[in-house]
């Protein structure tokens, strides 16, 4: 089901509208990162954009699982509070990648906060698909170790730029989430992300691609860049990729800086796209019933 925080307020969402994704390198100082991310919300205001893509982990990214403890919030923590402050103060909507702790006894979630422009948190999607992998001379992380599971695909909402579905990161390379947002009608799907070094080099770009294509999607791929600890690095490239699969937007890749990136997402191409070459239409539910529901 659809929420639609502009509906109640008897608003409708452009046709056409701005969107921005930003890149920066968090690091284990929450208050440094949340000074980033506000700069980053105020930047993409005044570059005009209604709705701004902010990278996973924006909150921290912590060298050590004691850390981790530490420094995570729930969403109703201090860090959330000046973002949604931030959120209203700009006039603008946004998509954030926290570490949710939903209690002190609890490990916690790795989320995809997304709050309006009267900074209003309208939606807590919590990632399904945990980064435990072991690549040769590449990464090895355990996500699972300091990061519960989330257990439901989120609500799609309804925001002034299009109807937005959440993911986070290693989300983006399962399909079947992103069949099942469009299906529950997203216009946009967002993947805050941290994707390291080795991967984000062979298939960063690809993959978020290859989602957009396949549901004929706006897609925000907000990433972290850079080094943030001795153990912990980011590939960055940021961008965004409209429902033809083109890189319509992308943040610079030769700096560390916080950056931001901006495009127009136009629903009337998307529609264009979706009527002229109907795929989900063509769907072999009868063949494929669990992948067309």
């Amino acid at each position: 089901m659809m929420t639609s925080p502009l509906s109640r307020l008897g608003l409708l969402p452009a046709r056409s509208a701005i969107a921005a994704v930003g890149q920066f390198c968090a690091q284990g100082d929450l208050q440094k990162n949340l000074m980033t991310c506000v700069d980053l919300i105020s930047g993409a205001a005044r570059r005009g954009a209604q709705m701004v893509f902010l990278p996973e982990a924006s909150d921290f990214i912590a060298e050590t699982r004691d850390l981790t403890a530490q420094l995570a919030q729930s969403v109703d923590g201090d860090f959330m509070k000046e973002i949604q402050q931030a959120a209203k103060d700009n006039g603008i909507w946004v998509s954030i990648g926290i570490h949710e702790q939903p209690s002190p006894s609890e490990m916690p979630y790795n989320t995809n906060a997304v709050v309006s422009s009267d900074g209003v948190l309208v939606s807590v999607y919590r990632k399904l698909h945990l980064f435990d992998v072991s690549v040769k001379d590449g990464p090895k992380l355990l996500e699972s170790a300091t990061t519960a599971r989330g257990d439901r695909v989120a609500e799609v909402v309804e925001t002034p730029v299009g109807r937005l579905g959440s993911s986070v990161c290693y989300d983006l390379r399962f399909p079947e989430l992103a069949q099942a947002l469009r299906l529950r009608g997203a216009q946009l799907i967002s993947y805050p992300s941290a994707f390291t070094e080795l991967t984000g080099a062979a298939h960063w770009e690809m993959l978020l691609r290859a989602r957009a294509v396949e549901t004929q999607t706006y897609v925000f791929g907000a990433a972290q860049i850079g080094r943030h600890n001795s153990r912990r690095s980011s590939h960055g490239d940021a961008m965004i990729v409209d429902p033809w699969g083109t890189v319509l937007a992308r943040c610079a890749r030769n700096t560390n800086e916080p950056t931001l990136a901006t495009a127009e997402i136009n629903l009337d191409y998307l529609d264009k796209i979706r009527r002229e070459m109907p795929v989900f239409n063509h769907k072999r539910s009868d063949l494929f019933p669990d992948l067309a529901a």
